[in-house]
């Protein structure tokens, strides 16, 4: 398998459904604005999404994808078809019971999380009715990533990718035919959270069946692998919960901050999900099957080159993705969503979040790089105490920024964290042993630090010459932005060629 075109598949799904989403938020700003309905409706989606990075693509897939990948190459396919079953059973019980307790719990939840919106009685109501509807997405969702898990395993990387995209699409629907039919017109977001994530799920059995390893969910107290699935994915909890809780952390102050403060980062964190889905997701979905197969074979020599092709390939999207974003977070904010009820003030005000927010960029990127270098060995109380470390940091900084930056200042928290995460990460890697870097870092690095140098003055220039943003209807503005867009990725690459840089140097292969 070439390691570099799997990662082209993943990330032309995830564009994809990157695209959808820009086009979900954009026509939801348009309806919605930013106030106190979709500040309720973000807090409520927030919760169950944050549960579902925990227990399914967080702290599961750290757990069950090594242990599964040792199944597949050591005893077969059918001791892994079993493995599935009995994983499955025990993950639909689990889920289940949280997804009860929180459509019951749900006015303790929003109290605790978003304890600001108390304030206002309505804003508080609307907010525990939407939590209520959404809450079952984490089991639908969870269902659906451990069918992604299973695919990826099996070199199948495109299909879980495209998943995503049913979830935008749902929400596209609903908002712009179904919502009139809605009281409160949000509500109709609720529930196109939840018709997204049955057709996540109900996408992938087709796949699962080709590959053989479609199975009907059972409970098998006596099964090893689940035990140690479940072992592992106490601490993996913990470690994934860290960032999770960082991120309720920021609602809470947000929640205290003027309305409209929770949405402004909820935007401004969209568009950072660009970058680190068609990156830093793309490049971990890649890596974590491939270095869980690597380390089953004891080959330490090609795990640490894999970690070394990743981090590479990593820095050389990253750094000038972070760079980019600083320099054009207006152009962005305004073409993407200063339309309808989402107004200039709104639009500044995301600007200034997403421009914190690109600080710590390349942090998180490289998060999604070096944490499976601990997770494909089972090994998932360093990650576990770096994260614990980072998120006192985190909120240190929170307490030192909220004042005087207000909302801009808990999303360079954020990134302030993510920066001494990934620091952390990979001084342990080295002291451990793990990773032993290869020879040119010192010509790659300086390289790369000329071609986003010229970059980034070809997109200077480039504004200089551009109308006001706001000026124009939406299509036009795309178009200007996509040129914009444009002249920064020619003036990149053509740099990187010029160089020396060539695509086949990146290509990798594995089996």
């Amino acid at each position: 398998m070439n390691l570099l075109k799997a990662m082209a598949a993943v990330s032309s799904m995830t564009l994809v459904s990157r695209v959808l989403g820009f086009a979900r938020d954009a026509i939801m700003a348009r309806m919605f604005g930013a106030g106190i309905a979709t500040d309720a409706f973000n807090v409520a989606f927030r919760l169950p999404n944050l549960l579902r990075r925990i227990f399914a693509e967080g702290a599961f897939s750290q757990a069950f994808v090594p242990i599964l990948a040792e199944y597949k190459n050591k005893q077969g396919d059918e001791a892994a078809r079993e493995f599935i079953a009995d994983v499955s059973g025990m993950l639909t019980l689990i889920l289940s019971i949280v997804t009860i307790l929180g459509i019951l719990a749900a006015p303790w939840i929003i109290t605790l999380t978003a304890p600001g919106f108390s304030q206002n009685a309505d804003k508080f109501a609307l907010t525990v009715d939407l939590l209520r509807v959404t809450f079952p997405y984490i089991l639908l969702i969870s269902l659906s990533s451990l069918a992604g898990a299973v695919l990826n395993t099996w070199n199948k990387f495109s299909i879980p990718a495209f998943v995503p995209t049913l979830l935008n699409i749902s929400f596209i629907v609903f908002a712009l035919f179904l919502a009139p039919y809605f009281n409160p017109p949000i509500k109709a977001m609720a529930w196109a959270c939840v018709v997204g994530g049955i057709a996540q799920l109900a996408y992938q059995l087709p796949h699962l069946r080709k590959i053989g390893m479609l199975t009907r969910p059972k409970l098998n107290w006596d099964n090893v692998g689940v035990w140690r699935v479940m072992k592992q994915m106490g601490p993996a909890i913990l470690g994934v919960s860290v960032s999770q809780i960082s991120l309720i952390i920021n609602t809470i102050f947000a929640s205290f901050l003027i309305s409209g403060s929770v949405s402004w980062m909820y935007y401004a964190d969209r568009l950072m999900e660009f970058p680190t889905g068609l990156l830093g997701v793309a490049l971990g979905t890649i890596l974590l099957p491939s270095l869980s197969k690597t380390y089953a074979s004891n080959d330490t020599a090609e795990y640490s080159r894999l970690l070394d092709w990743g981090l590479r390939l990593a820095l050389m999207l990253a750094v000038p993705s972070a760079v980019a974003l600083a320099l054009i977070a207006e152009p962005l904010t305004v073409a993407m969503f200063q339309y309808g009820k989402f107004t200039a003030h709104d639009a500044a005000m995301t600007q200034q979040a997403l421009t914190a927010y690109a600080v710590g960029l390349v942090g998180l990127i490289l998060i999604k790089i070096l944490a499976p270098g601990f997770y494909a060995r089972q090994n998932i109380k360093t990650p576990v105490k770096i994260a614990l470390f980072t998120l006192c940091i985190t909120q240190a900084f929170n307490l030192v920024l909220i004042g005087p930056l207000k909302h801009a200042g808990l999303a360079l928290a954020i990134s302030l964290g993510a920066l001494t995460n990934a620091g952390f990460l990979f001084y342990k890697l080295r002291s451990q042993q793990i990773f032993s870097p290869q020879a040119g870092w010192s010509s790659f690095l300086l390289k790369l630090f000329i071609a986003v140098t010229i970059m980034a003055a070809a997109l200077l220039a480039t504004l200089q010459f551009m109308p006001p943003w706001a000026d124009g209807h939406m299509a036009w503005r795309l178009v200007r932005l996509a040129g914009l867009v444009s002249v920064g990725i020619v003036a990149y690459f053509a740099t990187l060629g010029v160089l020396g840089f060539r695509p086949r140097d990146f290509s990798r292969r594995t089996t």
